[in-house]
């Protein structure tokens, strides 16, 4: 079982007028966030498909598709990466299974120059970063939102995802803080949507949160926030942001 396989098969459902749009939806152009970015037009249930038959993929081999110049090369090594990740919670041993995900982690974070666009980041980041440190010490994230590097930063907001889902909200609103005054609008959207997940859970501690802090958010972030409140109450906070 080879990337070489996977690369072949992603090369024959290739669509070069797909790949034309999605360069131009990545935003590939000079300058761009997504500068350079190759595709080659496979789109995401294809390259599910794809990476099914690959389940059992060695680490070595999905390191060779996580640097290659081609963006769906990349996204099938890391779905691919999420479902093995994802598998180990079936290992029969529990020990074995925690070695595994560790494992798993660790190759994430030694690879993590590759997860370098919002869809990679969005894909991944939740069921390996974020699902791996719920009952651990989170200091890699507040290191991520101090990076130089925007993929690292939507790392940090978008892996906390996971805690939401349990119901344990502080590092979300502690990071979001943290991330007010970033210059990428990525960011903005990534801290707004992880917000409004916040408020789908609990929408009081979402509300405490925007009382607080809405003046002080950039203005897409607070929408992206509120889009689930009632009218009133965007209405509200949309004429205290700054």
């Amino acid at each position: 079982m080879k990337s070489s396989d996977i690369k072949n098969d992603l090369q024959c459902v290739a669509n070069k007028k797909k790949a034309i749009i999605l360069a131009r939806f990545f935003k590939t152009g000079k300058g761009d966030y997504g500068e350079g970015d190759v595709f080659i037009g496979v789109v995401v249930p294809q390259q599910r498909k794809i990476a099914a038959k690959f389940a059992e993929l060695s680490l070595k081999e999905i390191k060779k598709l996580l640097k290659s110049k081609i963006h769906e090369e990349r996204l099938t090594g890391l779905i691919i990466l999420v479902n093995q990740y994802k598998k180990s919670f079936k290992v029969s041993k529990f020990k074995k299974g925690e070695i595994l995900r560790k494992q798993f982690f660790n190759f994430y974070v030694k690879n993590i120059s590759s997860v370098n666009n919002w869809d990679l980041v969005d894909l991944s980041c939740r069921d390996i970063i974020g699902e791996h440190l719920i009952n651990r010490q989170r200091k890699i994230l507040y290191q991520f939102a101090k990076s130089r590097n925007m993929w690292k930063r939507r790392i940090a907001i978008v892996s906390t995802w996971a805690f939401i889902r349990k119901n344990d909200f502080n590092d979300t609103l502690r990071l979001a803080e943290t991330l007010f005054n970033d210059k990428r609008d990525l960011i903005h959207k990534a801290v707004g949507w992880m917000l409004r997940e916040v408020g789908k859970k609990d929408e009081r501690v979402l509300r405490q949160f925007l009382d607080k802090n809405a003046s002080k958010m950039p203005r897409v972030m607070l929408r992206y926030s509120i889009e689930r409140l009632p009218e009133n109450k965007r209405r509200k906070y949309l004429q205290i942001c700054k």
